[in-house]
């Protein structure tokens, strides 16, 4: 996984994330020529004024000349060069609005979209912060670019060029004199490019990491309140927000201190130097006070766009280094277990099979070794053993979650590489320890927007995992809303929601992550009964901490250091007094 915003963009690496970016207008080619047809009009109206000034100092104000039907044509068409302009610069500010939204628009969905190709490796490795702020605020500054630099630069480059031809109409010698500012001013936008640059990586990767830091503080909100940790979380989130305003406070020393005073000195500079010119030659030559107006606003308006195109120097660097975060996760390749769509076996009985299974989160050590096992269907599998025994590990590969290196996973004979997505999703039902309950009505939660999942389905779900007694007390049943997480309800009735929304798709096989964990005693006992029901005929993989709840099933092994150490029933494992035994006996006393 490259990660562009550690290091500082090369030249190469901005225009390859230019080039990206442009593509995204390619869509919306007539609104691009529109803008760039309405900024041309409305800089052509800006040239005008200089000229059309002149000619009123030179032809009527310097010979008090005043001739009514020449004043009114100039005042009118004065008048309306200025409604034109202004016309034109709305239209082409509103067009070049309108392509950044719908830039943003397209690059946040394709961003979002990549989010769900991804395999859950990325997500061990990237804070939620760091994602959430790569398609919130790195989005919108790229916005910012669109609409303020991409203008902004063509404006300049039509102004400065079209002021340079006025000058070169006014006077051809000081024209030409005029290009000695150029390469001047080039070195000092180059010096500022180089350094800013890696002044805004790092200050973009520190907003991010401040993201991290939030969502992370947000979401353990309880075990940092209850483990008295807000002052070491404080004094963490102050360093990393110390770091973000010490690189911008370098930011603006670097624009403040080089770039705007240099640009603006020169500016300054010239036009002595034209005022002197004009002094000079006035004694030999004469000059109109018109001549010596007008050139002076071409000058002002030859620098202008390159004071303006420096000062938004800093949003285009912030824009690329915002976009290159964005092209990163695009770009990633971390992808989430491929299969094979073309063969597409069908799960049909949900025979399971596991030969000689290794794996490896990190490439180097093995977390589960040499796994062998079958399920035949209609079984109940448990698995138990210490906190990172693997068994988790196994339910993840089996979920494909993450890609397996070594050996085979079967369902009915198949490799489960060779069965379609869809069908191992619909045919596989997982109830996770924590249940995750999304916004918008129980109803939408347990039939995760099935599209041909009915209402009594639903409820009846709901009723086979005993959820309706609850649910039908609530004042709008099934259409209730849910807010974000549902906490709103407690932990045992979001697990009931999860269990409806699981067997509601009918699966052929169970996954059962210690799904009773966080349901009381009580409930426990109606839903076991349940349970007992969903696993006629479906093959059960359950993880169990509490040995209770798996005391009838089929076959029990227990897992060590990534390895089975026993396996058997309930009353087998009892008599071998082996780890089962005593972890039977920890939790029964």
């Amino acid at each position: 996984m490259t990660e562009y915003e550690h290091a500082n963009l090369t030249a190469k690496d901005q225009g390859s994330v230019m080039i990206r970016l442009f593509k995204y207008t390619l869509p919306y080619k007539w609104i691009i020529v529109l803008a760039f047809l309405t900024l041309i009009i409305s800089t052509v109206a800006s040239m005008m004024t200089p000229y059309m000034v002149k000619i009123f100092i030179d032809d009527y104000l310097t010979p008090q000349d005043f001739p009514r039907s020449a004043m009114i044509w100039l005042i009118v068409i004065f008048l309306s060069v200025q409604i034109i302009g202004a016309l034109t610069l709305y239209f082409s500010q509103y067009l070049f609005q309108y392509l950044a939204f719908k830039v943003i628009q397209q690059l946040r969905i394709d961003a979002f979209n990549k989010l769900g190709e991804l395999g859950m490796k990325y997500f061990d490795e990237v804070p939620s912060g760091s994602i959430v702020s790569r398609l919130t605020n790195d989005t919108e500054t790229i916005v910012d670019m669109i609409v303020g630099v991409f203008s902004t630069f063509i404006m300049a480059l039509f102004l400065m060029i079209s002021s340079y031809i006025m000058m070169f109409v006014l006077d051809v010698k000081l024209a030409l004199i005029a290009l000695i500012f150029l390469p001047i001013i080039f070195v000092i936008l180059s010096t500022y490019r180089k350094y800013s640059a890696y002044l805004f990586s790092k200050s973009r990767q520190r907003l991010s990491d401040l993201n991290s830091k939030l969502a992370e503080s947000i979401e353990g909100m309880k075990i940092i309140q209850a483990f008295n940790q807000e002052r070491r979380l404080n004094k963490e989130f102050n360093q990393i927000n110390d770091e973000h305003y010490h690189y911008m406070l370098k930011t603006v020393k670097l624009d403040s201190l080089l770039l705007r005073p240099a640009i603006s000195s020169i500016s300054i500079f010239a036009i002595v130097m034209i005022l002197g010119y004009f002094g000079v030659i006035s004694f030999s030559t004469g000059v109109t006070a018109g001549v010596v107006f007008a050139f002076i606003q071409y000058m002002e308006r030859f620098f202008e766009p390159i004071n303006q195109v420096s000062q938004n120097l800093n949003i285009l660097q912030q824009a690329l280094v915002s976009a290159s975060r964005v092209f990163t996760l695009i770009d990633d390749d971390t992808y989430e277990p491929q299969q094979n769509e073309i063969v597409s076996n069908h799960i049909n009985s949900g025979k399971i099979e596991f030969e000689n299974i290794s794996f490896s989160y990190d490439g180097k050590t093995d977390v589960l070794k040499d796994i062998n096992f079958t399920a035949n269907p209609g079984e109940m599998i448990a698995l138990v053993g210490h906190t990172g025994s693997g068994k988790s590990s196994i339910i993840n590969l089996f979920m494909r979650f993450y890609e397996y290196q070594r050996g085979d996973i079967k369902i009915d004979g198949h490799s489960l590489k060779t069965i379609a997505k869809s069908e191992l999703k619909e045919k596989v039902g997982l109830v996770l320890q924590d249940a995750f309950i999304f916004y918008g009505t129980i109803a939408s939660n347990i039939k995760l927007y099935h599209p041909t999942m009915t209402y009594e389905q639903v409820k009846a779900a709901a009723e086979f995992v005993y959820a309706h007694r609850f649910i039908e007390q609530l004042p709008e049943q099934y259409q209730h809303k849910v807010i974000e997480k549902g906490s709103a309800f407690s932990s045992g009735q979001r697990q009931l929601i999860a269990f409806a929304r699981t067997i509601a798709t009918d699966p052929k096989i169970l996954i059962l992550d210690e799904a009773t964990a966080n349901i009381d005693s009580e409930t426990e006992e109606q839903i076991q009964q349940s349970l007992n029901e969903m696993r006629k005929g479906r093959t059960t993989l359950a993880i169990a901490h509490r040995l209770s709840t798996i005391q009838d099933a089929d076959q029990i092994f227990v897992l060590n250091r990534g390895e089975i150490v026993e396996r058997g029933t309930h009353e087998q494992l009892i008599t071998q007094k082996g780890i089962y035994h005593n972890m039977y006996l920890l939790q029964n006393g």
